[in-house]
């Protein structure tokens, strides 16, 4: 079995830990969204137990991917640094109990099992961190992009018209 692959529950009952280096290359998916598959992904996970007796996954992502740039159309590095917790729940009934009853965004509840993939989970945290429409903050060889010109509201128009 994987260094990777782990009984979730087991794993945050005896507070265990685990982390790697994973090449983008290896990532199916977060390959696929690269402009190449180079780079590296930096990964930890901590098992443990939330103050209110949840079993708790305390992840952090980091690490560059090649991205597009939607502006020029040139690659670039992006780098990228996430933490997360979760906590687990034995079936998606229960998560949506959990969710409800902690009434906090900060916190994701997730559905644990027997055969949880760490690696999956930190590819899900790096496909989440990187943009959607990635740009440089400044193209090369041309200026920054200026801001777009935010209109005026409606108000202040009116307020205009009144004068």
């Amino acid at each position: 079995m994987s260094n990777t692959i782990v009984d979730a529950f087991a794993f945050c009952r005896v507070g265990d830990q685990r982390d790697g280096v994973t090449p983008v290359a290896g990532l199916a998916r977060l390959a696929a969204e690269a402009a190449m598959p180079d780079g590296e992904i930096r990964w930890s996970f901590h098992g443990g137990r939330h103050p209110k007796g949840y079993p708790q996954l305390s992840m952090a992502v980091e690490g560059e991917v090649s991205l597009v740039c939607q502006r020029c159309l040139l690659p670039f590095s992006y780098a990228f640094a996430t933490q997360s917790l979760l906590l687990l729940a034995n079936d998606e009934t229960e998560a949506d109990a959990t969710e409800e009853a902690l009434d906090d965004e900060s916190i994701d509840v997730i559905v644990g099992s027997a055969a949880l993939d760490l690696l999956q989970l930190a590819e899900d945290e790096a496909l989440l961190a990187i943009p959607l429409s990635p740009r440089h903050p400044q193209c090369p060889g041309g200026a920054a992009i200026p801001a777009p010109e935010k209109p005026d509201s409606p108000f202040a128009v009116l307020h205009k018209l009144k004068k």
